[in-house]
């Protein structure tokens, strides 16, 4: 998975933020997407919004069935309103937010033993059910490994050892993670 420049990367942030005051100023999506280079790729990819230091929200897909530049805003926008963990955000949060961005590599079967803490993330699917963690909440969670695959079972509304089901399946990926605190930091 090659690795965005500076200047994607800005972009791609820039078009998660215009997308969050889209919707939840006007309640609507910005009319256009960038579709060139990057953004017309079609890659899996999480937004998540911090207002202060607090998680407002986190939408993502993971198979995209749209170029880059749509699933963005598809993504900010649905983080915005449409987490079922937290209350739509409102105009006056806007002033707060904060916006990061994880593009996913492709799914990959893994073994438990193979998982590297804050490397990969990890999708587990069993039944009907799946749950799915990104790398970065194992590290700011303080998660073993194991811990990390509870949890991810947790969030896919299964029992904690479900990892441990001969049926489950479990996939791991790694994430291109870049946040606007990030950047504004290298300026």
């Amino acid at each position: 998975m090659p690795s965005l420049s500076e200047a994607d990367r800005r972009a791609a942030l820039h078009l998660a933020r215009t997308a969050v005051i889209e919707a939840v100023s006007h309640r609507k999506l910005p009319d256009t997407f960038p579709r060139e280079g990057i953004f017309a790729e079609h890659r899996g990819v999480f937004v998540t919004l911090h207002v202060g230091k607090r998680l407002q929200g986190c939408i993502g897909v993971i198979e995209a069935k749209d170029p880059l530049g749509e699933a963005i805003v598809r993504c900010a926008a649905s983080a915005a309103l449409d987490d079922p963990r937290f209350a739509p955000m409102k105009p006056e949060q806007l002033a707060g937010l904060s916006v990061e961005i994880s593009l996913l590599s492709i799914l990959e079967p893994i073994l438990h033993e193979s998982i590297e803490i804050g490397r990969h993330g990890l999708l587990i699917r069993l039944h009907a059910q799946r749950g799915l963690l990104l790398p970065q909440v194992a590290i700011e969670h303080r998660l073993t490994r194991e811990q990390f695959l509870e949890e991810t079972c947790r969030k896919a509304g299964l029992p904690r050892e479900a990892w441990r089901d001969p049926e489950a399946q479990l996939f791991g990926f790694t994430c291109e993670v870049f946040s606007e605190s990030a950047s504004r930091e290298g300026v």
